[in-house]
């Protein structure tokens, strides 16, 4: 299993990496910031509709003549007029009521007022919207009529062929009818249908009440006033009209009038927005209000759009632009400063992209589906009609921006007569918010930035102080064990430097100690060489006397014991000497190959009961070093075989070359080495020689003296058990010359 190492400078880092959670806190307290900016947006747009509310409330005149006080009203019956942004061109081809097409209404079945046969889709029906743009009513009619009638040049009856009959009460209340029954395509003029007095009015109601394909018998009057183009097309026709506004009251209503066949010239449907015929059933005009406008020109220039609504959620005025309308907040970002300086440079160039990328998100542009609205809709609408007010979250049409509605009542005595909505978009309080974030993770980012260079610069300075303790404690002690050098302890006042000065010292008595042991065996071969001569001139002395058989026998067993403690001491003595002389040896350029086969003859000699196979190649294998010590090396190593080795099986020798070595391999079958000891066996002192071995006395120094000289010619030796597990393969590798 894998051990994941981590160093002190990493560990560091890592800690620190803690550092990033600053950044996290200070994302969450702004957006909390950002919570209690929203809620403050809410409170300043209710205070700034109550306002509003309150220029509004207890004015009547606002609202007589905006249809406000009826209790209902009907969608196609109720006009609304909305604000045209250009002027109209009558001429009949629609092109500048494109932009307004989503706001036309479809007239059907639903609006028939009069059918000789029963309606189909293929009867009239048309499409109609009237806007308002300075000082003029614009009407717009896209007739459909499979077999349009034109009025018969010269004559006079208007009520013979297709018309319209516009309805209307004037701003005195009086009530007003107007035909427009034109002889062919272009320019037209309405023409007033008046009555002669109330008695005429009655009897004309009356026949209305009959036959209400009857307009009138009255003379017609032309109102120049009233202009229009009718162009003719190929679903029927298209009619543009043009009505002053100071000619209106609060009731209008429009009406065509049908004729399919040329000969009898009768009224086959009679189709409108309302009855034109009866003031007591036309429908309502709402105009928004110039009035209204000018109290809301005079609040000043506020930071929100403001609508105002009569009770049935219809548009009376409106001011202000939601993509401007950024709340109060918008005002600190607009005038505030901005330094010029290379740290603004640096932040836009490199860090608000960054910001912007992973962190922000920038306000974008939205669309506002109720721009032009003429209805409002909403939560916040319902609750202000109920008397109260309320504020309301709502996304924008392409759910890019979140807006802010809030709105308050308008009292009429009380009554609710309508209700003040504001609006405004969150983009200055996100504005806000980035500026605030921007600032934060800048900070932030100094401090995550110094703080993690200071770490970082503070544990590479402790982790190399340790390092260099290592190092010097590495260098101290060999592979042997020994005490090379000393460890300098340092003057640090801190733990690195207290561990500092134990380890020198504590390195410092290892040295006297390995120094007293290195020497321990010179001093006690030197001082026991003495009484084992005196011991062994004694027992010769002895033996040349006349002694008996048992004398005899314990003689010969000390002298076989002063022969065995001989051994001993120059076997301890050995190590050191060769160590000493390998010191002054010199080394010369010479074919190890034929070393080992010189040797290998004098081994079958010297062992004539093992047998050996040697395979040394022919070709001179050259190695710079010293021949009689590596000869000393390989008697160590067959003795070492030979003591190991069965007899029936012969000790392999093998020399060859391998890449830039010679390697030399001496193979015997016997038992295998005990796990863990190959490295432990070439070390002073060691061996694992079994009692049944123990014929000579052995310290261990065999396989130690052979690896002083092969270190001392650049080499190595190692021992392993052999492949088939059937006994110990000592290797020795030697750099070729």
């Amino acid at each position: 299993m894998l051990e994941l190492r981590l160093g002190l400078r990493t560990k560091v880092i890592l800690i620190s990496s803690f550092l990033l959670i600053l950044p996290w806190l200070g994302y969450k307290y702004v957006w909390e910031m950002e919570k209690l900016l929203r809620q403050g947006q809410e409170q300043t747009l209710i205070g700034t509709t109550r306002a509003v509310a309150t220029a509004l409330n207890e004015r009547p005149k606002l609202f007589d003549r905006q249809a406000s006080f009826l209790q209902s009203v009907e969608k196609g019956r109720d006009l609304y007029a909305y604000e045209l942004h250009n002027p109209i061109q009558l001429d009949g081809k629609l092109r500048d009521w494109v932009e307004y097409d989503n706001k036309m209404m479809v007239y059907g079945r639903d609006h028939v007022q009069f059918s000789r046969r029963p309606y189909t889709a293929n009867s009239i029906s048309f499409k109609h919207m009237v806007g308002k743009y300075q000082g003029y009513l614009y009407a717009v009619f896209a007739v459909k009529d499979k077999q349009p009638v034109m009025r018969r040049v010269g004559t006079k009856q208007v009520d013979r062929s297709d018309h319209i009959v516009i309805a209307m009460t004037t701003s005195d209340g009086d009530f007003q009818r107007y035909v427009i029954s034109p002889y062919e395509d272009g320019w037209v003029n309405a023409f007033q249908i008046s009555e002669k007095d109330a008695d005429s009015m009655q009897s004309d109601t009356q026949r209305s009440n009959t036959d209400p394909t009857s307009i009138a018998s009255a003379p017609v009057v032309t109102e120049s006033n009233i202009q229009g183009y009718w162009r003719t097309t190929e679903q029927g026709y298209n009619l543009e009209l043009r009505i002053p506004l100071a000619l209106l009251g609060s009731k209008l209503g429009f009406a065509f009038y049908d004729v399919n066949n040329e000969r009898d010239r009768e009224i086959d449907t009679i189709i409108g927005t309302s009855n034109t015929s009866h003031l007591n059933r036309l429908g309502t005009i709402l105009i928004p209000s110039p009035d209204i406008d000018n109290i809301l020109k005079g609040m000043g220039h506020t930071s929100s759009r403001i609508w105002i609504i009569d009770r049935h959620q219809r548009v009376l005025a409106q001011t202000g632009d939601i993509q401007e309308s950024n709340g109060v907040w918008s005002t600190s970002i607009k005038y505030g400063e901005e330094a010029d300086s290379w740290w603004t440079h640096f932040e836009k160039t490199f860090l608000h992209p960054l910001y912007y990328k992973f962190l922000i998100s920038e306000p974008v542009d939205f669309v506002d589906s109720q721009q032009d609205a003429a209805y409002l809709k909403g939560v916040h609408i319902s609750q202000a009609l109920q008397g109260r007010g309320y504020s309301h979250w709502r996304l924008s049409g392409d759910s890019n921006a979140m807006i802010l509605a809030a709105a308050y009542p308008i009292w009429l005595g009380n009554n609710v007569m309508g209700a003040v909505v504001a609006e405004e978009s969150t983009s200055g309080i996100q504005t806000l918010r980035n500026r605030a974030l921007e600032k934060l993770f800048n900070v932030i980012l100094a401090i995550i930035a110094i703080g993690t260079i200071t770490l970082f610069l503070f544990a590479s300075n402790i982790s190399s102080r340790i390092r260099l303790l290592r190092d010097e404690a590495e260098q101290a002690i060999d592979s042997q064990g020994r005490i090379k050098k000393t460890i300098s302890p340092t003057n640090g006042t801190d733990e690195i430097g207290d561990l500092s000065r134990s380890l020198a010292a504590m390195v410092g008595r290892l040295g006297q100690y390995n120094h007293y042991l290195e020497n321990l065996s010179s001093r006690l071969s030197h001082e026991l060489r003495t009484p084992v001569a005196v011991v062994r001139s004694s027992i010769e002395n002895l033996s040349m006397q006349n002694q008996d058989e048992d004398s005899q026998r314990y003689i010969a067993r000390a002298h076989d014991g002063i022969h065995r403690l001989s051994t001993i001491l120059s076997n301890m003595t050995e190590a050191t000497r060769i160590e000493q002389s390998l010191q002054g040896a010199e080394k010369e350029y010479f074919p190890f190959n034929e070393l080992v086969t010189g040797c290998m003859q004098g081994y079958q000699m010297a062992y004539p009961a093992q047998s050996f196979n040697v395979k040394v190649p022919d070709s001179a294998i050259m190695i710079n070093g010293a021949p009689d010590y590596l000869a000393q090396l390989l008697d160590k190593l067959i003795a070492n075989a030979e003591d190991f080795s069965r007899n029936q099986n012969p000790i392999e020798v093998t020399l060859e070359r391998h890449n830039n070595e010679a390697r030399l391999v001496v193979s015997n079958q016997g038992p295998p080495l005990p796990e863990n000891m190959a490295d432990q066996l070439l070390n002073s002192m060691v061996s694992v020689r079994t009692q049944d071995k123990q014929t000579k006395p052995h310290l261990g120094l065999g396989l130690f003296i052979a690896r002083l000289i092969s270190e001392y010619h650049l080499g190595s030796i190692r021992l392993r058990n052999r492949d088939d597990n059937k006994g110990v393969e000592a290797i020795l590798l030697l750099p070729l010359s």
